[in-house]
């Protein structure tokens, strides 16, 4: 049977292996890192290879075409919001007037309706007093009998 070492001697031993997350670099280390970041910032400030003129021309193109679509399609969207707005315009004087015309039509019937009450209190008027003077008469007829 093979022989186990006990947890406790592998903790306890006198070498521990090297952690690489606990390793403090020295300065070669230090200075290579450096220079590898410094690399890495050229690379990024360095010039990009040129784009093929006919392929910038083709973009500059496309670019163009979208552009011109985009204010058409702009254009398109501002004559359709004034449109909107005229014809939002038009149904309020439409509204306003339809309005004013059914006040007009409710004013002349209610003057209609104050004549003929007027004329219906007139006439009431004329036939109570004909009532009375018929009675008048008729009493004057038998009182002169």
């Amino acid at each position: 049977m093979p022989h186990i070492a006990p947890i406790d001697s592998a903790l306890s031993a006198p070498h521990a292996p090297k952690d690489d997350c606990m390793s403090f670099p020295d300065h070669n280390e230090r200075r290579q890192a450096a220079e590898a970041a410094r690399k890495a910032m050229l690379e990024k400030f360095k010039q990009k290879p040129q784009v093929d003129p006919q392929v910038a021309a083709e973009r500059a193109a496309a670019a163009s075409e979208r552009e011109k679509r985009r204010l058409e399609a702009e254009q398109r969207r501002r004559e359709r919001v004034e449109l909107e707005r005229l014809e939002r315009k038009l149904a309020a004087e439409e509204k306003a007037k339809a309005e004013a015309e059914r006040l007009g039509r409710e004013a002349e019937e209610a003057e209609k309706a104050r004549l003929a009450a007027i004329e219906a209190a007139e006439i009431r008027a004329f036939e109570q007093k004909a009532a009375r003077d018929l009675r008048y008469a008729a009493r004057k007829a038998r009182q002169s009998k």
